[in-house]
């Protein structure tokens, strides 16, 4: 795989945007959909003009990166308008994440919400299983330790004890727990797919971006028409846009921008990491901002969580390679005694 090596200052500080554009992302995104004033906009579109804006900002930089207008446009020509198979290829994550938020839709209708959150934390070990079998990565122990421990520091921090409501449709807990399942399968496979199409050859990480969000853009145009087809052709495209909103998508749009970058100098992992480490940070911003109550669950969550992130991130220690320095010691002396 073609590898590039970056200073370790470089992924901290990718990691880090990541991390505070998420939680910022997650706190306006509630703000717009549950106490901002005004009509309520389609959150379809929003995810559709955000896969377009991501496509701008990755020509953007695809520019910068060429710095000739002739180099940049030839780049545009060969490696996406001729090359319908690399289109193909960057299409598979697109298709996959449509099929993941259709299972979590049917999940949410079939399970309560405590008991999906729950399950849906599996994609966290199910993304470090994807690594090991399509990437050929090797784990520590203690690294699977600190996944599973993240996994249910997860959980805790997102746990809310259920309550007694009444259901208007029929629920049937074996369809929700099989979407759930194939929704975690789907997640951990395309963000392994992705890593491994950007590290497995040296195109330019914005001409992979720029790819994927060309099948993203129709992907998210069929998901506007399909459940918002006729509302949208009534009010408008853009209905129930504010600047807040405005912000939600400008917010979703640069997130999507760093997380490839995440996964192309680290991997999903240390995205998983970052995105967990995003809901901590959101949720103790809506303490401050919407009067969210502290608990216990969700104190303990946040610990693991810090916990499982300082471990995974210590150095893994080979024991395999502590003989060789001695065999490499003792060919080396024979050589010297061979010249003496």
């Amino acid at each position: 795989m073609a590898v590039e090596n970056v200073s370790v200052v470089f992924k901290v500080y990718c990691l880090s945007v990541m991390t505070l554009v998420a939680a910022t992302y997650t706190v306006a995104l509630r703000y717009t959909r549950t106490i901002s004033s005004g009509d309520l906009y389609f959150s379809t579109t929003a995810v559709c003009i955000a896969e377009v804006i991501k496509l701008i900002l990755s020509l953007g930089m695809l520019a910068k990166e060429t710095s000739s207008i002739v180099r940049f446009k030839n780049m545009i020509v060969e490696q996406i308008i001729y090359s319908p198979k690399e289109l193909l290829k960057l299409s598979v994550p697109s298709l996959v994440y449509a099929v993941q938020n259709n299972m979590a839709f049917v999940a949410l209708s079939n399970l309560d919400a405590a008991v999906y959150q729950v399950t849906y934390q599996l994609k966290i070990p199910c993304t470090a299983l994807c690594t090991v079998l399509m990437l050929n990565r090797s784990l520590s122990r203690l690294q699977w330790f600190s996944v599973f421990m993240l996994c249910g520091g997860v959980t805790l921090v997102q746990w809310k004890p259920a309550e007694a409501t009444k259901v208007q449709i029929e629920q049937n807990p074996f369809i929700g727990f099989m979407a759930i399942a194939v929704a975690v399968l789907c997640s951990g496979f395309a963000g392994v797919y992705f890593e491994k199409v950007l590290k497995s050859s040296d195109t330019s990480l914005w001409v992979r971006n720029i790819q994927m969000y060309l099948s993203g853009i129709v992907v998210t145009l069929i998901g506007v028409f399909i459940n918002d087809g006729e509302k949208v052709m009534e009010k408008g495209f853009f209905y129930g846009y504010t600047p807040w909103v405005c912000l939600v998508v400008f917010l979703a749009s640069v997130g999507g921008l760093y997380t490839s970058i995440v996964v192309k100098y680290t991997d999903n992992i240390m995205k998983g990491f970052s995105a967990a480490a995003a809901i901590v940070l959101s949720t103790v911003a809506s303490v401050l901002l919407f009067g969210l109550q502290i608990t216990i669950t969700f104190a303990s969550g946040a610990l693991l969580v810090c916990l499982s992130i300082y471990l995974y991130g210590l150095p893994k220690q080979d024991t395999s390679k502590l003989t060789r320095p001695d065999k490499a010691t003792d060919s080396e002396l024979k050589q010297k005694l061979i010249n003496v």
